[in-house]
C-alpha cells in the first residue's frame, strides 16, 4: 500500500495510535501496516521470531506472549491464522487450522483482559465461513452460524474473544471474504491459469462468492479502528457474484477463454473435504454494518476490483 493507492494519505490533525498486529507478514497484514504507518500510527508487529526493538514476541502454541509490551497500547489487530487452502484437509491439518485461530485468539483475549492498562480496542479476524453453505440466501451480520468444519471453527474463533469483551475492551470480529490481490491469496493462484486460457467455473458455477479488494479490506479495518462499532462485521464488497460470473468477468478482462469447467467430483478427488466447504460452498454475504457505519468502498463492483488488480500488475 502506498500513498498513491488513495488509502495512505496522512490525516491532518488525527491522533497517532500505538497498534499491535498479529499476522503482520500476511497479505492483509503487510498492506495494513503500510497504510497505518502512512497515516502516522505506530505499528508493533506481534511475531513468533525473536522480536526486534519495535516488535512483541509471542508463541501461541506454547501459550506465551510478552504481556508487558501490550500494556498501554491503543489497539490490537489480530489477523494470525493458518491458511485454509494451502494444504489438503487431513485430520492433522484441520487441527492446525482450528488451533491457530482459537488457541491464539484465546491467549490474546485472556492476556488483554488481565492487563493493568488494556487497549481500548481489539479487532479480531474471522471469516465468512462462519455462515457455512447458505445457498442463495442473502446474509448480513444478523444471520445465524452455519454448519460444517469452517462454521464450527468460525464460532469458536469468535467466542474466544469473549474474555476481552467482558473486560470492557471494544471487540469487533471481522468476517472476511475472498481478498482480491495480485500478490497473494486465491486470485494470485488463479491468474496464471486464467492467462493460459485453461480456466473455467468450479462445479456448477452457481455458488455465490463474497469477495473484497485488498484496498477495501485494509480501508475497512482502518475505518473500524477509528469507529466505535463492536460485534461481527462482514468485510466483503456490496456486490457478491456467482462463481460463473467471477470466472467470466476475469476471463473477459484478460481477453482469454474460460471454457474448461472443473467438475465438482474432480475437485473432491483432488482436494477432498475442502472442495465442498470452501470451493463449492455458496455464501452470499452483504456488508451491512460497514454500510451503516458510512464506509465508502473504493471498489464496490467485481469489474472495478479486478481491473484495478490487473492494472497494478502491469505497473
Amino acid at each position: 500500500m502506498s500513498a498513491s493507492d488513495g488509502l495512505g494519505d496522512t490525516s491532518g490533525g488525527s491522533v497517532a495510535l500505538d497498534i499491535a498486529i498479529t499476522g503482520s507478514s500476511g497479505l492483509i497484514g503487510r498492506a495494513l501496516t503500510s497504510l497505518l504507518e502512512n497515516r502516522g500510527h505506530r505499528v508493533h508487529p506481534i511475531v513468533r521470531t525473536p522480536p526486534k526493538e519495535h516488535q512483541i514476541g509471542w508463541r501461541p502454541d506454547a501459550g506465551h506472549i510478552d504481556h508487558r509490551r501490550l500494556e498501554g497500547l491503543d489497539a490490537i489487530i489480530h489477523l494470525a491464522g493458518e491458511n485454509i487452502v494451502d494444504r489438503r484437509w487431513t485430520p492433522a491439518q484441520m487441527t492446525r487450522i482450528r488451533a491457530s485461530r482459537v488457541a491464539g485468539t484465546d491467549l490474546l483475549a485472556r492476556t488483554l483482559a488481565g492487563l493493568d492498562r488494556p487497549p481500548r480496542t481489539l479487532l479480531s479476524a474471522s471469516a465468512i465461513g462462519y455462515y457455512g453453505d447458505a445457498g442463495d440466501r442473502l446474509l448480513d451480520e444478523t444471520a445465524d452460524a452455519g454448519t460444517g468444519f469452517l462454521a464450527d471453527v468460525g464460532q469458536a474463533w469468535e467466542d474466544a474473544t469473549r474474555p476481552a469483551a467482558e473486560a470492557g475492551i471494544r471487540v469487533a470480529v471481522m468476517r472476511t471474504g475472498v481478498v482480491l490481490s495480485p500478490t497473494g491469496g486465491a486470485l494470485a493462484k488463479m491468474l496464471p491459469v486464467f492467462r493460459a486460457g485453461l480456466a473455467g467455473r468450479l462445479g456448477s458455477g452457481r455458488q455465490w462468492m463474497s469477495w473484497i479488494s485488498l484496498d477495501d479490506a485494509v480501508g475497512a479495518i482502518h475505518h473500524l479502528l477509528l469507529d466505535d462499532v463492536s460485534g461481527p462485521v462482514n468485510l466483503v464488497a456490496p456486490a457478491p457474484v456467482t462463481n460463473a460470473e467471477f470466472t467470466q468477468t476475469l476471463a473477459r478482462l484478460l481477453r482469454r477463454p474460460a471454457f474448461l469447467p472443473v467438475p465438482a467430483v474432480a475437485l473432491r478427488i483432488v482436494v477432498g473435504r475442502l472442495a465442498d466447504e470452501a470451493l463449492l460452498a455458496s455464501t452470499r454475504v452483504l456488508p451491512g454494518r460497514l454500510l451503516e457505519q458510512g464506509y465508502a468502498f473504493h471498489h464496490p463492483t467485481l469489474h472495478e476490483a479486478l481491473q484495478n488488480v490487473l492494472e497494478r500488475q502491469t505497473q
